[in-house]
């Protein structure tokens, strides 16, 4: 049975934290040449290169990042078994990694995190980029699970575990209308200015399919990739945005923000993504088994001021719920 040298994969450790074979050898104290020939040799018995060379600096290569993981790990356990028997105390604290889509709402990441946020046991990293670079890094297992607006398919290689947490209906929201003035959809789409989601996305995709079908016009006023600037412009520039309600739920709560209409058959979908693994966090499971009300956090949103059933009748008249 093949034996893994773990004087060499601290070597490589260090180097790996340190991404700098000189600066590690010094705090190694060994000399340059005998820390590259260890790491060679670990390399050699691993069958995969674990670093490339850009100019100065040394990269991880894929393997070499899924060997630090292991690593981080291996070393982390032995420094538990140090303190548990010098001084008989043990670090239980579960370490979990979660990245998140750039685009991501963060009331919705919040509100799915919250649950870790009131443990002392758990200790939170979390990462945002973009959904190619995320999947990357869960891939090597530096991620423990990926959160996406977007779903992803699986294949035999790329097994990608991925699950719907949550779904949303899209909302024009705008700052509250003096008693008795209601929204009109669709006909103030053209005469109010419109925050929307960028080109790319796809609530947008398919607000403008909406809009094309049923020959509504709109008056653009600014397109933002990212929710968290998009509700801000939402609050403060007193144009209607488009979006998911848990992007605004603060706002909603408060009443800085009503909703003026929802739209019919336009979602925001919220999906976790893992790969399968023989060890798999305990507390993942406990998140991903939340009910979908406590994920997005719902709070009974303001609605419109108008009589509730001049209300209904002009969204019925609109074809909206």
């Amino acid at each position: 049975m093949l034996r893994l040298n773990y004087h060499h994969l601290h070597y490589f450790w260090a180097v790996a934290k340190e991404g700098h074979l000189t600066r590690a050898a010094e705090h190694l104290h060994v000399s340059q040449s005998a820390l590259s020939a260890q790491i060679r040799q670990l390399e050699e018995q691993l069958g995969q290169a674990l670093f490339e060379r850009r100019g100065r600096t040394l990269v991880l290569t894929e393997s070499g990042r899924l060997a630090l993981a292991y690593a981080d790990t291996i070393f982390a356990s032995g420094a538990e078994l140090v303190s548990l028997l010098r001084d008989g105390r043990r670090d239980a604290r579960q370490v979990l990694r979660i990245g998140a889509v750039a685009t991501l709402s963060r009331n919705f990441q919040e509100n799915f995190l919250a649950p870790i946020l009131r443990r002392d046991d758990v200790e939170m990293v979390l990462c945002s980029g973009s959904l190619a670079d995320l999947l990357a890094r869960l891939r090597v297992h530096s991620l423990d699970l990926v959160l996406s607006n977007r779903r992803v398919h699986g294949t035999a290689a790329e097994p990608w575990r991925c699950r719907r947490i949550a779904r949303q209906p899209v909302s024009l929201v705008g700052r509250p209308r003096a008693k008795g003035q209601v929204f009109r959809f669709p006909e103030e789409l053209a005469e109010v200015p419109l925050l929307l989601p960028g080109a790319d996305n796809e609530i947008r995709t398919g607000f403008d399919l909406m809009c094309e079908s049923r020959g509504i016009r709109y008056r653009l006023l600014a397109e933002v990739d990212d929710m968290a600037m998009l509700r801000l412009l939402a609050r403060d520039s007193g144009a209607v945005a488009l979006l998911p309600s848990v992007v605004v739920q603060d706002e909603l709560r408060n009443g800085t923000l009503v909703e003026y209409a929802v739209l019919p058959d336009l979602h925001e979908n919220f999906f976790a993504i893992s790969v399968p693994r023989r060890f798999e966090p305990p507390m993942l499971k406990e998140l991903l088994a939340r009910p979908e009300s406590d994920v997005l956090g719902a709070a009974g949103p303001v609605a419109a001021p108008a009589s509730a059933a001049t209300a209904v009748r002009r969204r019925r008249a609109a074809g909206v719920r």
